[in-house]
């Protein structure tokens, strides 16, 4: 009896446990909701995507056309307004030789806004390749080359080397009077630049900051009282620097912090 009592006490223990239950619409529902939203977005996107009408081209274009920048961007542009990438857009008007930055965005209903911006040419490289202002070659063979841009020259990995030497020294040289023609930096690293009074400075491949630094403190403000006098200045020395002189004399001067750059600028005189 007693068996029998425990027994039916495990089986009421056993058939108390049930699983929770929960109603499937809660589950439903949500899910049949962002399913509406969603199909509301698609649907929606299909009823008011339409053609594109018309772009607008705005920045001071000189060298790209507004033609050459939609034929760019033409197949983004049979996409419809919603379904045009603005991002590729972007990247191929980028992509022309002359675009420094470019800006792509909608207008509704049915317009695409683009603003650029073009390179500015800050020197020649080579023979016939173009340097922005930072240094960047962004035309290889330019057809027309502005004569009044100095002349960087080297190899093609070293362009923003030669760019920046070029800056440093010419922002010194101006407030003296001075500025620089040309920069060359040969295959062995060897650097020469040419001021825009035809003085040639050689600058060599062995300590070349410190040798730029005695040209800017000591030597350019010979080559100002003397200009026309001087043929070039050899700086390849390890503790001074020899000038040469239209005549064919030459002055060298060994110990430049002792040197007085009156003196100096007297000696050799034709």
């Amino acid at each position: 009896m007693a068996r029998k009592q425990a027994r039916r006490r495990k089986q009421k223990k056993a058939s108390s446990f049930k699983m929770p239950s929960i109603p499937i619409a809660r589950i439903l529902t949500p899910a049949a909701a962002i399913l509406v939203v969603i199909a509301t977005y698609h649907v929606s996107g299909k009823l008011l995507d339409r053609p594109i009408e018309s772009i607008a081209v705005s920045g001071p274009l000189q060298r790209v056309t507004a033609l050459q920048i939609e034929e760019a961007i033409s197949d983004e542009l049979d996409a419809g307004f919603f379904g045009a990438d603005v991002g590729r857009m972007q990247r191929r008007i980028q992509e022309l030789a002359w675009i420094d930055g470019a800006n792509v965005a909608r207008r509704w209903p049915d317009r695409i806004a683009i603003g650029v911006t073009e390179q500015v040419p800050a020197a020649i490289w080579g023979e016939s390749g173009l340097l922005n202002v930072r240094g960047e070659l962004f035309v290889t063979e330019a057809r027309h080359i502005p004569a009044e841009l100095p002349r960087l020259s080297g190899p093609d990995d070293r362009s923003g080397d030669v760019a920046r030497r070029y800056l440093a020294v010419r922002e010194q040289l101006i407030p003296l009077g001075l500025d620089v023609r040309r920069v060359h930096l040969d295959a062995r690293g060897a650097w020469d630049m040419t001021l825009t009074n035809g003085v040639e400075i050689r600058l060599g491949r062995r300590d070349v900051d410190e040798r730029t630094g005695l040209f800017l403190d000591v030597v350019a403000n010979i080559i100002t009282s003397r200009a026309a006098d001087i043929d070039y200045v050899d700086m390849r020395y390890s503790n001074g620097f020899t000038i040469g002189w239209n005549d064919g004399a030459t002055t060298p001067a060994t110990d430049p912090q002792d040197e007085d750059p009156a003196m100096l600028a007297s000696r050799g005189a034709p």
